[in-house]
């Protein structure tokens, strides 16, 4: 099928827009990080401020009206906290982070009209997905969790990513090869490349668990412990059903493509091993003597094999997988 050559640029000119974007906000995320208290006495001047230990304060701020002499109420205006320096910066790079996943989807979108298939038939295509689902799924977290000041630690590794994406791994745009004209290509390479970007953000917040409860001093403007731990169980507990469906989707796939379910390839191993590990961190999560530090061990494990499974295997090995550079 023929290729539309302007959407195609479209698209590389969107995903270079949404890689310097996210550049610019993890700078914004790391001055915060640089600027901002510990977080307690961040805390005692936000309740002092009339705020709240979230890190956003609230809507209502002191009022300015009382009581009058008379008996009658005066409302008067309400003053809210006034904003530090570090939250100025966090919330600029918040601001920029929607824009780069907006462009960032844009890009997708406009690669997936230029070759009329799903974007995400090379390694290219799935590395973009697999990144845009980690930024997503870091912004749905930033609303929840007061964690906005990690975004230089998310967004860092995923500029990475991307930069390696849309310069060793670029593709053109182009029709897939035959064996990966299935519709399993839309359900097995979407969920697994979603799946393992969310996976992404929890082994994140796992590492910089460790690194907090260390006790070390140098970390002490990170979150608290158990916020970064609620962060990872959550975001864990919301991916791992969506792996599972990846590799059993994978696994009938390959019984169409094959002849069998499944051969022990490179790629199926790893994923294997993968979701050993994640089942393991989910139980260990859930039960009390593992909980912490061994559990966050458990996930930063995942979060390496995951990583091990997107560019080693991927791109060294030789399996049946290695011809298209997908999952």
């Amino acid at each position: 099928m023929p290729v539309n050559a302007t959407l195609a640029t479209y698209s590389d000119w969107t995903y270079g827009a949404a890689v310097a974007i996210y550049f610019l906000a993890a700078v914004l995320y790391l001055c915060e990080a640089a600027f901002a208290r510990p977080e307690k006495a961040r805390e005692r001047e936000l309740v002092a401020a009339g705020g709240t230990s979230g890190g956003t304060p609230t809507s209502g701020g002191t009022p300015t009206g009382g009581v009058q002499a008379d008996g009658t109420w005066t409302p008067g205006r309400v003053t809210r906290p006034e904003l530090s320096r570090a939250e100025r910066l966090g919330r600029m790079g918040l601001a920029l982070t929607f824009l780069g996943a907006a462009l960032h989807a844009a890009s997708l979108v406009l690669r997936g009209f230029a070759t009329e298939r799903a974007p995400w038939g090379n390694m290219y295509e799935y590395g973009s997905l697999l990144t845009l689902a980690a930024v997503v799924t870091w912004l749905v977290l930033a609303r929840t969790f007061p964690v906005r000041r990690l975004g230089g630690f998310v967004l860092v590794p995923i500029v990475v990513l991307m930069f390696l994406g849309g310069t060793v791994l670029y593709a053109d745009a182009a029709p897939v090869q035959p064996a990966l004209q299935s519709y399993w290509l839309v359900v097995h390479v979407s969920v697994i490349s979603v799946s393992s970007g969310v996976l992404l953000v929890p082994g994140v917040a796992s590492v910089l668990y460790l690194l907090k409860s260390s006790g070390n001093g140098r970390f002490r403007k990170l979150p608290a412990a158990d916020v970064l731990d609620r962060l990872a169980y959550r975001s864990t507990v919301f991916a791992f059903p969506l792996f599972t469906i990846g590799i059993i989707c994978g696994a009938i796939w390959a019984e169409a493509a094959w002849g069998r379910f499944w051969g022990w390839d490179p790629k199926e191993t790893v994923a294997f091993v993968s979701w050993v590990v994640y089942a393991a961190y989910l139980h260990a999560r859930a039960t009390a003597g593992w909980r912490g530090r061994p559990a966050a061990w458990v996930n930063s494990l995942g979060f390496l094999l995951t990583v091990f499974n997107l560019f080693f295997i991927n791109l060294v090995t030789t399996g049946l997988h290695s011809y298209a550079g997908v999952g």
